[in-house]
């Protein structure tokens, strides 16, 4: 079963950005898809099992944004 859950991060301002936050979170076990929206700031994932925040957080900053939670 694939749940949803969409977080907030800061810093996003081009399509680079949106690819190097998604192929990050797209890292993660369990993730199986990272759809970033610009305008809103946000990142909607998917995934196949529970995914700890704090690992999304991690990803978020290894990109080199801000993480700011779940939306």
């Amino acid at each position: 079963m694939s749940t949803t859950t969409t977080y907030l991060v800061q810093g996003m301002t081009c399509g680079h950005c949106a690819q190097t936050v998604a192929a990050g979170i797209q890292s993660l076990d369990a993730v199986t898809a990272a759809d970033v929206d610009l305008e809103a700031g946000t990142v909607a994932v998917q995934s196949t099992g529970p995914i700890a925040d704090e690992d999304v957080a991690a990803a978020v900053a290894e990109a080199g944004y801000t993480f700011g939670g779940r939306s």
